[in-house]
């Protein structure tokens, strides 16, 4: 079997040898054995194990979950356990998503409403007049020209 030092590795999989020796150390890639000399060396495995951490890091799976998702041996993959996890992955970016689109249309909106100030009114009264729009004045506070306190 072929075996590699860290900086083909790291050559070979885009990544840093520094975060290849933290997958290492935090147990997300199998520890790689020693050369007679201390040089680390890992086989042809750790390639596609390294590509699966960091496809999956940008899918956004936690390290944790990492941890949890991968089998030390690749050739121990629980397949009902894997795809239940990557659909409740997708599930999770489906809701951040829907979310991200929703939090988009408020700021626009909020947006809109700052950039419709009416020329003769100064920036603390456009600002007044928008939060009394998105009702996030008192009426005392409106009235006062104060803006609402968070209620606990």
């Amino acid at each position: 079997m072929a075996h590699m030092k860290i900086g083909e590795l790291a050559q070979r999989t885009g990544l840093a040898a520094s975060r290849i020796r933290f997958y290492e150390r935090i147990g997300l890639l199998g520890v790689a054995q020693r050369q007679a000399n201390g040089y680390r060396s890992y086989p042809e495995e750790a390639v596609l194990a390294l590509r699966l951490i960091a496809t999956a890091q940008r899918a956004g799976f936690s390290l944790q979950e990492l941890r949890q998702l991968l089998p030390e041996d690749l050739e121990k993959w629980q397949h009902d356990e894997l795809l239940a996890t990557l659909h409740r992955k997708l599930q999770s970016i489906d809701l951040m998503l829907a979310q991200l689109t929703q939090n988009r249309a408020e700021l626009g909106e909020l947006i809109a409403q700052i950039e419709a100030r009416p020329e003769d009114m100064d920036c603390a009264g456009n600002a007044r007049r928008v939060l009394s729009q998105m009702r996030l004045l008192g009426r005392d506070e409106e009235a006062a020209g104060r803006p609402a306190q968070p209620s606990n």
